[in-house]
């Protein structure tokens, strides 16, 4: 089962029309405030640090040259071809591997897996930008890549982003400029129930062995310059034994 054609081609739209600049997509925010905090709470889980890391939902790639610079070997992957196009742009030194994937479909999660074999992985605000029948087939997408050693570090908007942004969306000036291409391109934020992120893991086959909540840091400000935070939680899974 591999995404709707009309998600594909809203991802692909999306990345066409972003701007190169480093912050111009709402969510790139700079890996001092995203990454780097994410990565303190990953490490001290994982099992084999050696193993290839992986950055799913790699976007325009900031985050996995961050990952790049710690790891010996980093290969971000993104559903849309002209995400990739921005990534490779911005790593003229080609620091990390970037490969377009489709994680809910099994078939590319297991190509991927016996090349590399087991590895990390780190997905931030992806399966909350599902479509809802693609959610469980990514998440055993992540549960294949990591294999039996690897560990995920996945960070999701929680229900309690939906309203801050509906709110923002919905303001006497209308939605704030970088969040405005989001809805624009049909993109639905914050969709996921939290109850049934559990479920997912569950039937993946993965256990949680910890968890808890952060803010997702924007690159978008109000108008009296408060940068915008989203509510989200964080969860490290490995393989349930």
């Amino acid at each position: 089962m591999s995404v709707t054609s009309r998600y594909r081609e809203a991802w692909e739209a999306f990345w066409r029309e972003a701007p190169e600049e480093p912050g111009a997509v709402i969510w790139d925010a700079e890996p001092a405030l995203a990454a780097g905090p994410h990565l303190a709470l990953f490490e001290p889980h994982l099992a084999a640090a050696d193993l290839p890391f992986v950055d799913l939902g790699c976007g325009n790639g900031t985050q996995t040259r961050f990952f790049a610079d710690r790891f010996p070997h980093v290969v971000g992957v993104d559903l849309s071809a002209a995400a990739l196009v921005h990534a490779r742009l911005a790593d003229p030194a080609d620091q990390a591997d970037f490969r377009q994937l489709d994680a809910v479909e099994i078939a590319e999660a297991r190509q991927l897996h016996a090349e590399l074999g087991d590895v990390n992985v780190y997905m931030r605000g992806v399966l909350h930008q599902c479509e809802p029948d693609d959610r469980q087939p990514l998440v055993d997408g992540v549960a294949t890549l990591i294999g039996e050693r690897g560990r995920a570090f996945l960070v999701e908007l929680t229900e309690a982003a939906r309203p801050v942004l509906m709110g923002l969306a919905q303001g006497p000036a209308g939605p704030p400029p970088k969040l405005a291409p989001v809805f624009a391109h049909g993109l639905a934020p914050a969709e996921v129930v939290d109850e049934s992120v559990p479920g997912y893991l569950a039937s993946a086959g993965l256990a949680t062995l910890a968890s808890g909540e952060l803010p997702l840091i924007t690159t978008e400000f109000t108008p009296d310059g408060t940068r915008i935070e989203l509510p989200s939680q964080w969860l490290v899974v490995g393989r349930s034994h």
